[in-house]
This record gives C-alpha cells, sequence and structure tokens, in this order.
C-alpha cells in the first residue's frame, strides 16, 4: 500500500510484512498515465540484491 507520495515518480510503499520501500513507476504504467494515491495496493518487482528499492507494476 502506497504511504507517501514523493517527488520524481517515487513512493513509499509500506509491505504486508510492516516493511517500508522507496519504488519507482515502470516505463508502461508511465506510458499509460496511470495515476497512484496514497492508500492504492500496487504490485511491486523487487531485486534480491537491494532490498530497499521497487518497481512498481501494477496498481489493484
Amino acid at each position: 500500500m502506497i504511504t507517501a507520495v514523493l517527488a520524481g515518480t517515487m513512493f513509499r510503499v509500506k509491505l504486508k510484512n510492516e516493511h517500508e520501500v522507496l519504488a519507482h513507476i515502470s516505463g508502461k504504467m508511465r506510458k499509460k498515465f496511470i495515476r497512484l494515491v496514497i492508500g492504492d495496493g500496487v504490485k511491486l518487482e523487487m531485486s534480491p540484491y537491494d532490498m530497499d528499492k521497487a518497481r512498481i507494476v501494477y496498481r489493484l
């Protein structure tokens, strides 16, 4: 769930296990002008190398 909207299409997202990550919008979402607001549920892609950053790929 999105907890904060930051500058430059960056978002603070809280996961189900209460961990917070910094996420940015994927290119296709940016291209289709998908709007995200605080409280939206999102699907993320995360790297196993950096657990503090993620990419938002889908709005639920």
